[in-house]
């Protein structure tokens, strides 16, 4: 039985053989299993560990879990065995994909590296997940996002925000690493496609978080000799925070030269001059715009800025709690939200963020309970099979 979404989105047709945990190697699954692709999610006897760090309707369905392994298949293996190795392999056999997260070491004495997957299936896109890329000093260390948000330069920079050494307050490292995973993938199934060659893919999550630091804040230190130290000064200004207005906070960006002669024009702020007219003057200065830009803020209450600034085509926003987004209108209106039926009850998922007009995807499916397809996928073979989960159905 093929999952829910299988004859639909831009990946119909694509098996993948996911040896993956946590969110990182998931989450990248995820999103082509909501494009439409296969997605056979091989767990150990316990299972992957974050069925059990969130709340959810039943052990081993929390949350987090369901989440970003919506529309999969649950097979248990224990690999430690050889009739766990041959079922893998024989999966290996009719995948389009192989993806993992575990370190180099690990995989390969478990005897799937990649010459190990190649030989059994040569046009296979084999994906590495890792912390840090196998060329370097650091290749088997542990990583988490923590770890990786710290090694990057993520407390750091809050640090220069607010005075106080802090992680973001989300799994930005797993996330951003994840979708690097799915380019990646993507762009090797693109060249088979195109040559019918397979070829091995790594994603390390510092090196991928140490160009999304980059990208910006190289900035002068990108010449040699270099300009400036590294740093784009507009994010790393204490005063780039929501505005306090009269009754609340504001998102607001007063950016480009339209947008600033608009707003002064309508405002007439007494400390707006020629000083401040154009962007590389404000750039400059960017502590003191925003300083007198927050200013000018507590004027007015949040809808009144609200109203002008929409009004003046400036962007802004007001400063909303995590709960809100359940409620918004516009994701409401575009549809964003998809209700999928499970065992527990109704589950509300956040749908894919992309649209296609040819090959639209969706939600693929319930997050599968532990082993649920193990006996469909691969039959009974003796003590590689784990029975946790086996006959379940999807939640």
């Amino acid at each position: 039985m093929q999952p829910p979404n299988a004859a639909a989105g831009p990946l119909a047709g694509v098996r993948v053989i996911d040896l993956t945990a946590m969110v990182m190697g998931p989450y990248c699954t995820q999103i082509m299993a909501d494009m439409g692709a296969e997605v056979i999610k091989i767990e150990p006897p316990a299972g992957d560990n974050t069925r059990y760090i969130s709340a959810g309707p039943e052990p081993g369905m929390g949350g987090v879990f369901v989440n970003v392994n919506r529309g999969k298949r649950s097979v248990v293996l224990d690999l430690r065995t050889e009739s766990g190795k041959a079922a893998l392999r024989a999966l290996i056999g009719t995948g389009d994909v192989f993806i993992h997260s575990m370190r180099g070491r690990a995989i390969a004495a478990l005897g799937f590296d990649y010459p190990a997957v190649a030989a059994v299936n040569p046009a296979i896109v084999y994906t590495n997940c890792y912390g840090y890329g196998r060329r370097g000093p650091d290749a088997d260390r542990t990583a988490y996002d923590d770890t990786v948000q710290a090694e990057c330069g993520l407390p750091y920079v809050q640090q220069r925000l607010t005075g106080h050494t802090a992680y973001v307050g989300t799994i930005m490292a797993d996330k951003v690493a994840g979708l690097t995973a799915l380019y990646a993938t993507v762009m090797a199934l693109f060249h088979r496609e195109r040559t019918g060659e397979g070829q091995e893919v790594e994603v390390a999550m510092f090196e991928t978080m140490a160009a999304f630091m980059l990208v910006e804040h190289a900035a002068g230190a990108l010449f040699e000799p270099a300009l400036t130290p590294p740093g784009y000064p507009r994010a790393l200004t204490p005063d780039r925070k929501p505005y306090r207005t009269a009754d609340g906070y504001l998102a607001a960006l007063v950016y480009n030269d339209k947008q600033w002669n608009a707003f002064v024009d309508a405002v007439r702020p007494p400390w707006a001059t020629g000083e401040f007219a154009t962007l590389a003057q404000r750039a400059a200065r960017i502590d003191e715009v925003y300083a007198l830009l927050a200013d000018t803020f507590r004027e007015r209450t949040t809808q009144q800025w609200l109203d002008l600034l929409g009004a003046l085509d400036i962007p802004a926003a007001p400063v909303n709690s995590l709960d809100a987004l359940f409620h918004n209108p516009h994701l409401e209106a575009v549809g964003f939200f998809e209700t999928v039926d499970t065992p527990n009850g109704p589950v509300r998922f956040p749908g894919p963020p992309a649209w296609f007009s040819r090959t639209p995807g969706r939600v693929a499916g319930p997050a599968p309970r532990l082993g649920a397809h193990t006996a469909e996928l691969v039959g009974d073979r003796d003590s590689g099979l784990a029975r946790a989960g086996e006959g379940g159905g999807a939640a």
